[in-house]
């Protein structure tokens, strides 16, 4: 299989792709063509069918997989697909795991990481809370294959479980480093605080918003979803419940970044500082992932960065 990371400008190829979406338009002209975009684990490739009638072109829909043949071209500095033949393939033609961008750590070694976190949290109702949703295994395997996000950084299979071991990683280490924190309500805010990227976002090969996603965000989603499990625990104190829930709800750190609250609590800005830096660090990762190390050309404006951005010279 030839990979999209790997088309370059001037080849023709004849392979299966993911159709990740495809919209009709109208040119200038009055004609109309169609918007693909087509997807491997490797990244998104941009496409045009500009006959969508003629021969050859069968009928496919977003989420299909097809088989494509069609020409590699450049625009505006981009390379894009020019479809001269497409079919929708069918089971057993092609392998999914091809097409999915998944984690490139251990899934189970990182759980086996959680589950360790997990257990060293001495506080009796937070460690109930936690195993009641860890040890429900269609949680568990919905938590190990979700992704973090549509896009921005941890859009990937395993995203969601990556992203939170980290971000968990880091907040055990400032309660190592600062011991006035709590760090069982640290630990616990870290490794719940995007937990309602599983109602946010759809499954995988979708990977996009949910309706309640649109409505209520993930942050939400995530403070109710653990409040609702606190209240099937007799006797968990509310004042810790409150705390738990704040952490959440404040874990983007500012009004403007999604976050209902600003951090009110030591524990709940601990935990902004390491979502942020997780989410940052993956951020430039994934941006300089095909630069190559001699490359020092900047890289653009960068929203999330709010800067531009190149490769450190070796």
């Amino acid at each position: 299989m030839k990979y999209i990371e790997s088309l370059r400008e001037g080849e023709r190829i004849n392979e299966i792709y993911l159709c990740k979406v495809k919209q009709a338009a109208m040119t200038k002209a009055g004609k109309p063509y169609d918007n693909v975009i087509l997807q491997d684990k490797t990244g998104t490739l941009d496409a045009k069918i500009w006959d969508p009638g003629s021969v050859g072109i069968d009928e496919f829909e977003a989420l299909d997989y097809v088989a494509v043949t069609g020409d590699v071209t450049s625009f505006q500095g981009n390379l894009q697909l020019s479809i001269k033949r497409a079919r929708k393939v069918q089971e057993g033609e092609y392998e999914p795991k091809d097409y999915l961008p998944c984690t490139e750590k251990d899934v189970d070694e990182m759980f086996t990481e959680l589950m360790e976190y997990i257990d060293s949290v001495k506080n009796p109702y937070l460690n109930q809370l936690l195993h009641k949703f860890f040890d429900n295994q269609t949680f568990v395997e919905r938590f190990k294959f979700h992704s973090a996000a549509k896009s921005v950084h941890h859009g990937f299979v395993g995203g969601l479980l990556e992203h939170t071991v980290s971000v968990t990683r880091n907040c055990n280490y400032f309660a190592q480093n600062y011991p006035f924190l709590n760090r069982d309500l640290l630990l616990t805010a870290s490794i719940f605080h995007d937990i309602g990227k599983l109602k946010e976002l759809s499954s995988f090969p979708a990977n996009d918003y949910t309706d309640a996603g649109q409505l209520l965000g993930h942050i939400m989603i995530g403070a109710e979803w653990v409040g609702e499990a606190i209240r099937t625990i007799d006797g968990f104190p509310a004042t810790l419940a409150n705390e738990l829930k704040h952490c959440i709800l404040a874990h983007h750190g500012e009004l403007e970044y999604g976050s209902p609250k600003k951090p009110a609590l030591v524990e709940a800005l601990a935990l902004s500082f390491a979502d942020n830096i997780d989410a940052k660090m993956e951020t430039v990762k994934e941006l300089l992932h095909n630069v190559p190390d001699n490359n020092l050309e900047w890289q653009g404006f960068n929203r999330l960065l709010d800067t531009n951005i190149r490769r450190t010279s070796i």
